[in-house]
């Protein structure tokens, strides 16, 4: 069997999979890209969350970068209602408690940074919902881990609710100058 690798940018409202799980939701095989059969997606993205997917139908590629141990960090680009104080953002680095499966979790340290006021990305379909008395900040998060829903239960925890959430990079491998909903066909070299 031919090894296959792909990288996708994730739109807002598409599910991580090819199956339906409701009759409304949007899959990545309705991205118009027409996908080997046996390849499938590396870890997710929430419906919610935006950017990079892998995908393949390497298996050991797979394991390698969902094995936590491996420590294969993760970076994305959050845009949070109001701004974030330096307090709120020392926090993130050093490690908040969250919930996963009901029970807390202490997260482990990870690189957080404030972008630039001017800082921009392209627009989502449908707009985030902007209040005007409410400014919006976009952060830079860059993590070892990736427990469900992590990044957006972090922030909440710090009292900045997440308002967009794109993935921009996992370990060596970045979106690159994908448009959304964009597929590249890459070598299995790019994951070295």
């Amino acid at each position: 069997m031919e090894k296959r690798y792909f990288i996708l940018n994730k739109p807002y409202d598409v599910i991580s999979q090819f199956t339906k799980e409701n009759l409304n939701d949007v899959t990545l095989g309705d991205l118009g890209f027409d996908f080997p059969k046996d390849v499938y997606s590396v870890g997710r993205l929430d419906k919610d969350s935006e950017g990079l997917l892998v995908l393949t139908n390497d298996n050991q590629l797979k394991t390698r970068l969902l094995e936590p141990k491996n420590e294969h960090r993760k970076t994305y680009l959050v845009q949070v209602e109001r701004i974030p104080s330096e307090e709120a953002m020392a926090k993130l680095r050093e490690g908040v408690t969250i919930t996963v499966d009901k029970k807390p979790y202490r997260t482990l340290p990870a690189k957080v940074k404030l972008l630039p006021e001017e800082f921009t990305v392209a627009p989502r379909n449908p707009p985030v919902r902007f209040r005007q008395s409410i400014p919006t900040a976009w952060l830079e998060i860059s993590l070892s881990e990736g427990k469900n829903r992590q990044v957006r239960k972090m922030c909440a925890s710090v009292d900045f609710p997440v308002l967009r959430l794109i993935r921009t990079r996992v370990g060596n491998v970045s979106l690159q100058n994908l448009g959304i909903g964009e597929v590249l066909e890459v070598k299995k070299s790019l994951f070295n």
